[in-house]
């Protein structure tokens, strides 16, 4: 969490190697491996990120979420997006799966976009899973009921979940609140609010203005 060019998406990027710390600059590990010893494309094969801003192509919602595996079963599309919470969304649709996303198909709400690239993201399987602010254009409710499912289903994964929203980090083991390029603080939801800083003046924002002045507010 932190304030808008705090550097919550540049500290993603690195980790996921789209481009590398300069020397002298600290380190970034995996499993007590430094990155920069891995390959940039191994790297990105076993890191899943989803933006707050996704892309889908012009085709079935099925083949944008399958995209990842060719000949992806149904059952693993709708696994997918079940976590996600929008496979109920999806089935409400004339055309189910089948319907056409774009141009020429239905327009998706922004939540509904957002989901199903976390769906897309989520069938990749991979061991580290990065939500870069993609829980913006959903409700509170919706936020709450795919942090869920993503605990239950997702164990053994690292989850990686970058949010304006307090309410959507306070159950995370480690929380970082960057400022100004820098993490500022670092701990659970409870240390953080003892130290009464950056997170507390944030959460007491938060709980006193209207959820969607707050999550966009800070």
């Amino acid at each position: 969490i932190g304030t808008s060019g705090s550097g919550k998406s540049t500290l993603m990027h690195l980790l996921n190697r789209l481009y590398d710390l300069p020397p002298e600059n600290g380190r970034i590990t995996i499993g007590g491996v430094d990155i920069t010893d891995m390959k940039g494309s191994w790297v990105r094969s076993h890191i899943g990120m989803v933006l707050q801003e996704p892309f889908l192509f012009s085709r079935t919602i099925a083949e944008n979420i399958g995209i990842t595996r060719r000949n992806m079963e149904l059952s693993d599309i709708r696994w997918a997006a079940s976590i996600a919470c929008v496979d109920d969304a999806i089935t409400e649709f004339t055309n189910g799966y089948d319907t056409v996303v774009g141009e020429r198909g239905v327009t998706l709400s922004g939540g509904q976009k957002q989901r199903t690239a976390m769906a897309r993201m989520l069938t990749q399987r991979t061991p580290i899973m990065i939500f870069d602010d993609s829980l913006s254009a959903v409700d509170a409710e919706t936020d709450a009921r795919i942090r869920q499912a993503l605990k239950k289903n997702l164990r053994g994964s690292t989850v990686i979940l970058i949010s304006h929203r307090v309410t959507t980090l306070m159950q995370a083991e480690c929380i970082l609140v960057l400022d100004k390029g820098r993490i500022a603080e670092m701990g659970s939801h409870e240390e953080l609010m003892e130290k009464g800083g950056i997170y507390r003046r944030i959460y007491d924002m938060q709980m006193t203005l209207p959820e969607e002045v707050a999550a966009h507010g800070v």
